[in-house]
C-alpha cells in the first residue's frame, strides 16, 4: 500500500513538472544556415579612429521599419541604407547592422547607387561600437528579409503591445558572430610601391613623373575593388607604358625627356606610398630623378567616367612654364578630336596644418615639386572615391579610351614640342600598331577589379598578393629599372593601423524554427516556471489540509 502511494506520489509530481520542461524543449532551434560576411573598415589614422569598433553579434534579427531595434540585428538592403535610418538604428542603441548588397549592380537605379554611396560615405567618417557587416545577397538573405518586412507590416496593433510582444515574442531570425578572439591591431602592414623608366636621349634630361596609386576603399575591405578609383587610373598608365616604350624604343622617336612611372600603395591613407617614396628619393638626392630637374608629375586619379576633366593644380602654373606648356597642349587635343569634352582648371592651396592631403599632387607640392592631377571629379570628397559600389558594372569603357587618347596625345605632343614646329592640331600620333586598344584598356580593367585592392590585404592575401606581382612584371615587360620600395610602419608612432577580424569566422547563423524565441522571453519564461513552480510546492506542503477539505466538500455533496 505505502509502495503504491510512493508511486502515486511520483506520477503527480512528473505530471505537474511535465508542462515547464515541455516550454524549455519548446524553444530549442531546428535549423540554421550559415553565409559570409565582410566587417566594416577599422583603422587609426594619424590617432584619429575610424570605422566599426565592434564584431561579436548574438542578437534578433529585424528590418530597419520595426519600431524596436534596441538590442537587435537590424537587416538592410541597399534601398534601406540611408543617413536617417542609420542614425535611428544608433538612437535605438541596436545590437548590429546587417546590410545586403546586391551581386549584379546593373539593374539598380543609380538614384539608388547614389544615395547609397552617401550614406556610406557618412558611415566612414567617424568610429562606432556598432558591428557592421556586408553580405552578398542569396535565395535564403531575401527570404528572410521579406519575411522580416511582413512581419513588420502585419502588425495593426497599438505602439504597446507591439513593443511588449517584440520583447516576448520573434520571427525566428537570430544572427550570431561568434569570434571569441578580440580585435587586435596588424602591427606589420607594408606598403609597396612600384617604379619603372624610359631613359630619354641626352644628358641632363629633365624628368616626367607619371603616377598612380593603386589601392582601393570602401565601407568593407573584402568588398572594395575600386574599378574607377582608381583602377581607371592605373589602366591608362599601363596602356601609356606601354605606347611610349614603342617611341623610346627607336632612337629616331626618344624625345628628351626621362619618363617615369610610378605605381603606389596607400593612396587611400593621405597617399602614404607616394609620401614615404618621396622621402626615400630625397635621402638619396645624388641618384634620384626627382632632385632639381623635374618639368611636372602627372597624376591620374579616377578617370573612367564623366563628360569632363578637372586638372587639380596647388598653385596656378605660371606662363612659359613646362607644366603651363603641357596644359596648354591638353586643351589643344581637347579642343581640336573632343571638342564636346570640357577641361577646367580647380585651383586648391595645401593647408600645412592639415594632416591629410587631398589629391596625390599635393605630396609633391609640399616638396616644391610642380603636379597636378588629372580626374573626372571636381571634389576630392566625392563619394565615388571610397565606395564599395565602385565596380567595373559602373565603368564606360568609351570614355576610359577616349582620356587614355587626350593624355597620351598631349603628352606626346608636348615632348616633341609639336605646336611650335607647325605641326596639325588634329595630327594623331598613337595609330597602327601603336593605337590605343580599348579591349586591352577592359582587359586590364576585368583584371584589376576581379581581386578587392584594399590596402590592408595587399601584402598578405595572395590574391592581392599576386595581383602587385602582375603590375611589377608589367611594368618590367616595357621599363627598365623596375623597382619595388616596400615601407613599414614605424611601430612607436605608425601613421595608420588596420584591425584583424574583417573576415576571419565573422559567420552569420539563421535559425528558421518559428519557435525560437528571443533573450527576452527567457526572463519572462523564467518567472512563469518560478511561480508554476511555487504553486506546485504550496500544493505539496498543504497536500494533506486541501485533500481534507476535497474529501469533507465531496462528502456534503453526496449526502445532499
Amino acid at each position: 500500500m505505502a509502495e503504491r502511494k510512493a508511486l502515486d506520489w511520483e506520477g503527480v509530481i512528473i505530471l505537474l513538472l511535465l508542462p515547464p520542461l515541455m516550454l524549455q524543449t519548446a524553444t530549442l532551434p531546428s535549423a540554421s544556415y550559415e553565409f559570409s560576411a565582410c566587417r566594416m573598415q577599422q583603422y587609426n589614422l594619424h590617432q584619429e579612429k575610424y570605422g566599426c569598433r565592434g564584431a561579436i553579434v548574438v542578437a534578433e534579427a529585424r528590418s530597419v521599419d520595426d519600431p524596436v531595434l534596441t538590442r537587435r540585428c537590424v537587416v538592410m538592403r541597399m534601398l534601406d541604407f540611408t543617413v536617417h535610418s542609420y542614425q535611428e538604428v544608433l538612437r535605438q542603441n541596436a545590437a548590429a547592422i546587417l546590410i545586403l548588397l546586391p551581386i549584379n549592380l546593373t539593374a539598380v537605379p543609380q538614384d539608388v547607387i547614389q544615395n547609397f554611396m552617401v550614406s556610406e560615405a557618412n558611415l566612414l567618417l567617424n568610429s562606432t561600437l556598432i558591428p557592421v557587416y556586408v553580405a552578398l545577397e542569396d535565395r535564403s538573405l531575401l527570404s528572410m528579409y521579406d519575411q522580416l518586412k511582413i512581419e513588420v507590416a502585419s502588425r495593426a496593433s497599438s505602439i504597446l503591445v507591439r513593443v511588449f510582444t517584440s520583447m516576448l515574442t520573434t520571427n525566428g531570425y537570430q544572427i550570431l558572430v561568434s569570434n571569441n578572439s578580440p580585435i587586435k591591431p596588424i602591427t606589420d602592414t607594408t606598403i609597396i610601391t612600384l617604379e619603372g623608366v624610359l631613359p630619354g636621349a641626352g644628358e641632363d634630361l629633365p624628368t616626367i613623373v607619371v603616377t598612380a596609386h593603386y589601392d582601393s576603399f570602401g565601407l568593407a575591405p573584402w568588398l572594395s575593388y575600386g574599378a574607377d578609383s582608381n583602377g581607371s587610373g592605373v589602366a591608362i598608365l599601363l596602356e601609356l607604358v606601354r605606347l611610349f616604350h614603342h617611341l623610346y624604343s627607336s632612337p629616331w622617336s626618344q624625345p628628351p625627356y626621362h619618363l617615369l612611372f610610378t605605381l603606389t600603395g596607400g593612396g587611400k591613407y593621405n597617399f602614404l606610398g607616394t609620401k614615404r617614396w618621396i622621402e626615400e628619393h630625397m635621402d638619396h638626392a645624388e641618384s634620384s630623378l626627382l632632385q632639381d630637374n623635374v618639368a611636372f608629375v602627372l597624376c591620374l586619379d579616377t578617370l573612367a567616367n564623366g563628360e569632363g576633366l578637372f586638372l587639380h593644380v596647388s598653385r596656378p602654373p605660371r606662363p612659359g612654364s613646362l607644366q603651363y606648356s603641357y596644359i596648354q597642349q591638353l586643351e589643344e587635343v581637347i579642343a581640336s578630336r573632343f571638342p564636346w569634352v570640357k577641361l577646367r582648371l580647380v585651383h586648391k592651396k595645401i593647408n600645412l596644418g592639415e594632416s591629410t592631403v587631398a589629391w596625390e599632387h599635393e605630396q609633391y607640392s609640399v616638396h616644391r615639386i610642380p603636379g597636378f592631377t588629372v580626374s573626372h571629379l571636381k571634389d576630392p570628397q566625392a563619394e565615388l572615391r571610397g565606395s564599395i559600389l565602385d565596380t567595373i558594372s559602373q565603368i564606360d569603357i568609351r570614355k576610359l579610351k577616349r582620356n587614355t587618347a587626350i593624355i597620351a596625345e598631349s603628352l606626346a605632343r608636348f615632348m616633341f614640342n609639336l605646336s611650335s614646329k607647325g605641326s596639325p592640331k588634329e595630327l594623331q600620333l598613337f595609330k597602327g600598331h601603336m593605337e590605343i586598344q580599348d579591349s586591352r584598356l577592359s582587359a586590364l580593367l576585368s583584371f584589376l577589379s576581379a581581386v578587392p585592392r584594399a590596402t590592408q590585404l595587399l601584402d598578405r592575401e595572395p590574391g592581392p598578393l599576386l595581383l602587385v606581382r602582375s603590375l611589377e612584371q608589367q611594368l618590367s615587360q616595357y621599363l627598365q629599372q623596375v623597382h619595388r620600395h616596400t615601407f613599414r610602419p614605424n611601430h612607436r608612432d605608425p601613421e595608420v593601423t588596420f584591425f584583424d577580424q574583417m573576415k576571419e569566422p565573422v559567420m552569420m547563423y539563421r535559425l528558421v524554427d518559428k519557435e525560437v524565441k528571443p533573450a527576452a522571453f527567457d526572463l519572462f519564461l523564467g518567472g512563469c516556471i518560478s511561480a508554476y513552480l511555487g504553486i506546485v510546492y504550496y500544493v505539496i506542503q498543504h497536500f494533506g489540509n486541501l485533500y481534507t477539505r476535497l474529501t469533507r466538500l465531496a462528502m456534503r455533496t453526496k449526502q445532499q
